[in-house]
């Protein structure tokens, strides 16, 4: 045999055995599925005016946005008549904000700003001073700037264009933070971390890589979702190096075999861990075709007959041949894949086959239907 067909075989020889080895199952990072009790986002919201438009703000219907506009130009010191403001170009909007953990006084946050009136667009708008306040009432931070709309809308009396959503904007940086939040995440030597989706399986699998890596009785797990982890001894004093040498640690997080539907898109999302039990598929489709016609009916010559109009109505009906195939229990994600594009299942006719395994109960998996 020649070197060249020696090197072939070899080369094929090593895929065949890379197939034949088990997946690796990818590990994770503590920091990607698991968050540090008492660490967390808020909500801010605050109620403004967005000026400059294009005569595309609320229209003098909108009382709020007149009463909003009349009582800042009084604290501005101008008297004008409530009655004769015009606020084509002005805008009442809703303006909302996440104030990140640690967020110090002076940073900036970018929001989000939308309409509330009946505004037509908020391209080329400025927002003006706008507080920014959480749930209990204070205020976090100070919003203002030009709004970044990515939009457009443009029409007169008979059409309309408009692309993306002009009604809606965001300002980069747009809000200066007022007041801190204090976060409390440690009591004493204690830390608690909750990951992002509870299961029993994963908790555990975080518990045994602490104590792997920072001695037996350094982490424990409190229930499905949480685990409560003390500082080592090593570690005393240096709270900020411990909590960065946790996020590095890695593990393989578990969970439910799941099979994702979506009736709206037919989108369909199966979970690696999903498996059915021995069961037969059949598909088949039925083509309904009716198809209407006039046939024109002429009277004979010298006769005392109408044209008249009569109706043809032809039916015809198709059913392609349908496919049995059998699927194996205990196939993986691929082979259930393969079956089913075996028969020329379409992304529609499979979830009508996925809810009806899942109701023959040979589908070992949660069915979810968005």
């Amino acid at each position: 045999m020649s070197l060249k067909k020696t090197s072939c075989v070899l080369s094929i020889l090593a895929v065949l055995c890379a197939l034949c080895l088990p997946p690796t199952a990818q590990a994770t990072r503590v920091k990607d599925i698991a968050r540090l009790e008492g660490v967390r986002d808020n909500q801010l919201v605050g109620y403004g005016l967005v000026v400059g438009l294009n005569g595309t703000g609320d229209s003098a219907s909108t009382q709020f946005t007149v009463q909003s506009l009349v009582s800042m130009m009084e604290r501005l010191g101008v008297s004008v008549n409530r009655n004769q403001v015009k606020v084509d170009n002005v805008a009442a909007v809703m303006v909302t904000a996440q104030l990140p953990p640690f967020a110090k006084a002076g940073s900036t946050i970018d929001v989000q700003v939308s309409s509330i009136g009946d505004a037509d667009s908020l391209v080329g708008g400025t927002l003006l001073m706008t507080p920014l306040k959480g749930p209990d009432g204070n205020v976090y931070a100070v919003a203002q700037g030009s709004l970044v709309v990515g939009a457009l809308a443009f029409g007169g009396k008979a059409a309309t264009v408009q692309k993306n959503h002009p009604t809606a904007a965001r300002i980069p940086g747009g809000a200066l933070v007022e007041r801190e939040v204090a976060l409390a995440f440690g009591g004493g030597d204690t830390l608690t971390y909750r990951i992002q989706s509870a299961d029993f399986t994963t908790v555990a699998r975080l518990s045994q890589v602490i104590n792997q890596r920072f001695g037996a009785g350094t982490a424990s797990a409190v229930d499905g979702a949480s685990v409560r982890v003390n500082l080592p001894a090593a570690y005393q004093g240096q709270l900020i190096e411990f909590i960065a040498a946790m996020e590095e640690l890695t593990l393989t997080p578990d969970s439910v075999a799941r099979v994702v539907i979506n009736e709206k898109t037919g989108t369909i999302v199966m979970g690696d861990n999903v498996r059915i039990q021995r069961v037969a598929v059949s598909h088949g489709n039925l083509n309904l075709v009716v198809a209407e016609s006039a046939q024109v009916s002429q009277p004979g010559p010298f006769s005392q007959g109408q044209t008249a109009v009569v109706p043809q109505t032809s039916v015809e009906v198709t059913e392609e041949m349908g496919n049995l195939v059998v699927v194996e229990p205990g196939v993986s994600l691929g082979e259930i894949a393969r079956a089913l594009n075996a028969i020329g299942a379409t992304p529609r006719d499979l979830i009508a086959i996925f809810q009806a395994i899942k109701a023959s109960g040979a589908l070992h998996a949660e069915l979810v239907v968005l």
